[in-house]
């Protein structure tokens, strides 16, 4: 950063006189930049003046008029001289109400700033919708008013926030969670967690849906230290030592008592070798719901002061806002054993348990009003809407998966959060419309729904809690109208804002109220997931030791397709890049596909914030080499195919493979040699019956060896084959044979054969003995007529068509058949009059 490229900008400003710009850091690790200036203007003049003419991340985050700068003896900036910023960033007005002095308190302690004045806004301070989500929780608990995240995007300031709040603003507040009477055998599963029993139910035991932590640690490890302070975090959260048996028909919680827990942790020596096999074992770990806790633990030893502690909690307890808390209590209760006490943490305000009745009670109070909105918001949803797959969806998907991850620089992240902060958005609906763009131009049509998960933790008393609170969202978006990206951008805004408003509804109620067309094979109402979190995994930071966690691979995928965005921060906390990590299912692609789907991705999101007003289909998607292929590579497909018929390339094949199988028929084959002298033989008993060069033969057989050497015999005896088909009415079978001229019919059934010569159909061995030594061939031109085959005649008189041997020799001998080896053996389904029964023949023969 070049302090003096922003002062430049500030000072071209008319009521600005002089600027410094220089980096503060009055917190440890809070690095700011902040402006110093002498003139008139007021803070939010000067942000939107810098905002207009320089990147995001070099508009400082707060302002300071002063009447003059403080200067050395030397006539230098004096920079210890220059005061701190007031009210966390801008020179913004004290609060003036108790409301105000209240939402003061809550922004800053949300921000985590020393202060906030009621000018600040929220977004530029650092905020996005998650924590706004924790901000209406807070919100409702201090000034008992229930406001919306869209309240928050339309007025991000404390003052504007306040007077929405007098205005009458807000619903009644929804009843505060608070610890609730119970029955121990009548304790419900949360709606988020009988979706997750159901499905172990019905699929079995799986580690589709476990959460593993791979936490590697540097110094000497306790085990039975580690061992303790497990057992005091299991003691802290219900849920960590929750079961869910069967009772009365239905599943309830059981909680065992903190003193008749049995500490899930295994300890081994591995070597650095078995090490990957090994954490991939611990992290697929499958859990008895019925019986065992959902949490498993693993020590494995590398080295006396090398180990990797191997956590894995089954979803049904834990989601992956769950890891902060359950990583910081276990630091906590570490360092407390180490010490050689237990640890002496505030008692959490409420338990899992406490929110499931909570939340039975408050769905029986929502839930219609919220369905109401889902309803229309989700009508005429498509049954699927996903990246076009490789292959054919399997009946039942096996959530077998991989990834791909692709990097996006420290710009590109710092132009895409300047995007979303300049358009009113967050960052999640800036990749959020950049993936929906990908989607829809790569075929999966401009009705986008996309799945996305909010944390479900809209009450106060969760936010240290340990749980399964996540709850998913179906998020539809409109791509169609030939929009720009920015007014996708809106659309998605618009949509993200009211799903999150009815996000109480649990996704299995909406399921089950909009009942959708149900499969085994895909996921409902959406089949693409789409997520953003930071990058950075929370570590324990246990006593003496170091600690890094990371995320091991399970190859499982819960959608066809999970787009994840991880944010990585330098340690002023600013952009310093993007991750994407795309989970695929193997069932429906092949590593490349994704590979060129993250890269189109990658270049979907350099594209618009180059340009966002940039029209989706404008958007080039292709390399340079790619749209190469497409154009010209793959459309340079001149190329010299043999001159001849269909049955003289037959027989030169047949003499450069005589013995290979030409026809594989149940249990009996035939040789080229034998099929190509059978056929000779048929010819000639054809052209003794009168079949010259352009004589229509009807052939009415069904598939079998005896049809094949009955349409060689026809061709080498100069005629046309015209194959019927037994499913169409005598009167349609006679008009074919009629409209043909056809003079011969091969049958061997009862036909209309009115005026026409029947001959049985080939008699193989017969033929096979009678045949001489020469060929039979009759002159024939490539461009006669090969065989003439009828449409339906669905919209009238069945139409003939006809082929001739230079046509379908093209289509045989096309060079893309027999790339590979492909197509040499091909299964003949096709009903013989059907035109794709001519590839199913000529191409293998």
């Amino acid at each position: 950063i070049e302090p003096g490229e922003i002062e430049s900008a500030l000072v071209v400003h008319p009521s600005v006189a002089q600027a410094a710009v220089v980096v503060r850091e009055d917190r440890p690790g809070d690095k700011r930049l902040v402006a110093y200036v002498v003139g008139e203007a007021d803070a939010d003049t000067l942000h939107a003046h810098c905002a207009e003419r320089l990147a995001e991340y070099l508009v400082p985050s707060a302002f300071v008029v002063l009447p003059e700068l403080p200067l050395t003896a030397n006539g230098k900036l004096d920079r210890r001289a220059l005061p701190a910023p007031q009210a966390g960033g801008a020179t913004g007005r004290a609060p003036r109400t108790p409301a105000e002095e209240v939402l003061c308190g809550l922004f800053a302690d949300i921000l985590g700033v020393p202060a906030v004045s009621v000018d600040d806004d929220f977004f530029r301070l650092g905020g996005h919708s998650l924590l706004a989500t924790r901000l209406v929780g807070r919100v409702r608990s201090a000034l008992a008013t229930e406001l919306s995240l869209r309240d928050f995007f339309q007025c991000p300031t404390v003052a504007r926030l306040a007077e929405h709040i007098a205005g009458g603003a807000g619903t009644a507040p929804r009843p505060r969670l608070a610890v609730a009477p119970r029955s121990d055998e009548h304790l419900p599963l949360s709606a988020a967690q009988r979706r997750l029993w159901f499905l172990d139910q019905m699929e079995g035991p799986s580690a589709t849906y476990n959460i593993p932590l791979a936490v590697t640690l540097t110094g000497a490890v306790d085990p039975e230290l580690l061992r303790q302070a497990l057992g005091d975090v299991l003691a802290r959260h219900e849920v960590l030592r929750t079961s869910y048996p069967v009772h009365d028909g239905e599943p309830r919680q059981y909680i065992v008592p903190p003193d008749e827990v049995t500490v899930p942790l295994t300890t081994a020596d591995v070597t650095e070798d078995e090490l990957p096999d090994r954490i991939g074992e611990e992290a697929a770990h499958l859990f008895d719901l019925a019986a065992e806790l959902p949490l498993h633990a693993a020590l494995l030893r590398l080295a006396p002061e090398r180990s990797v502690l191997v956590l894995v909690v089954h979803h049904i307890a834990s989601d992956g806002w769950s890891t902060t808390p359950l990583m910081r209590d276990l630091t906590a209760a570490c360092n407390a054993r180490a010490e050689g006490t237990a640890p002496s943490w505030e008692p959490l305000p409420v338990q899992y348990a406490d929110y499931a009745l909570w939340q039975r009670d408050l769905l029986a109070e929502q839930e219609e009003t919220q369905l109401d909105h889902w309803r229309t918001a989700l009508a005429g949803l498509p049954a699927e809407s996903t990246l076009p797959p490789d292959r054919a969806r399997p009946a039942v998907a096996s959530y077998r998966g991989s990834t791909h991850t692709v990097h996006c620089p420290s710009g590109t992240h710092q132009a895409l959060t300047a995007l979303a902060g300049e358009s009113g958005a967050t960052l999640f609906m800036v990749v959020q419309a950049a993936t929906v763009a990908l989607l829809s131009r790569s075929g999966a049509g401009t009705d986008v729904p996309v799945g996305s998960l909010v944390a479900g933790r809209t009450d106060e008393a969760l936010e240290d809690l340990v749980g399964f609170f996540v709850n998913t969202l179906v998020l539809r978006t409109d791509a169609g109208g030939d929009p720009t990206f920015r007014d996708l951008l809106d659309r998605v805004r618009e949509t993200d804002l009211a799903a999150w408003t009815h996000q109480d509804l649990p996704f299995d109620r909406l399921v089950e109220a909009l009942n959708p067309e149900r499969s085994a094979a895909r996921h409902p109402l959406f089949q693409v997931m789409l997520t953003l979190a930071e990058a950075a995994e929370p570590a324990p930071a246990l006593p003496g030791v170091r600690a890094e966690t990371g995320r091991p691979g399970m190859g499982t995928a819960k959608f066809d397709l999970t787009v994840n965005f991880y944010e990585h921060r330098d340690r002023a906390g600013r952009p310093s890049g993007l991750d994407i990590v795309l989970e695929y299912a193997t069932d429906l692609y092949d590593p490349a596909t994704i590979e060129t789907a993250a890269d189109r991705l990658t270049r979907v999101l350099d594209a618009v914030i180059t340009d966002p007003d940039v029209r989706v289909a404008d958007i080039e998607l292709l390399t340079r080499d790619q749209r190469r292929a497409l154009l010209t590579d793959y459309n340079d497909t001149a190329v010299r195919l043999p001159e001849g018929v269909l049955h003289e390339l037959f027989a030169a094949q047949a003499a450069r493979t005589p013995d290979a199988p030409a026809l594989v028929c149940g249990e009996h084959e035939l040789s080229y040699r034998a099929l190509d002298r059978a056929s000779d033989a048929f010819a000639r008993r054809l052209a003794g019956l009168g079949v010259v060069p352009g004589t229509a033969v009807g052939l009415f057989l069904d598939r079998s060896p005896e049809y094949v050497v009955a349409v060689l015999g026809v061709l080498k005896a100069g005629g046309a084959y015209v194959p019927l088909d037994a499913r169409q009415p005598r009167e349609r079978l006679a008009f074919i044979l009629a409209d043909t001229g056809a003079t011969l019919l091969v049958t061997d059934r009862d036909a209309p054969a009115e005026g026409l010569t029947p001959l049985p159909p080939p008699d193989v061995p017969a033929l096979l003995a009678e045949a001489p030594a020469e060929p039979f061939r009759a002159l024939v031109h490539p461009d006669q007529l090969a065989y003439v085959m009828y449409t339906s005649g669905s919209s009238g008189t069945p139409k003939g068509v006809a082929n001739t041997h230079r046509n379908v020799v093209e289509l045989a001998l096309d060079p893309w058949w027999g790339a590979g080896e492909r197509h040499r053996r091909v299964l003949a389904y096709s009903p013989p009059a059907f035109d794709s029964s001519t590839y199913e023949l000529w191409v293998p023969l």
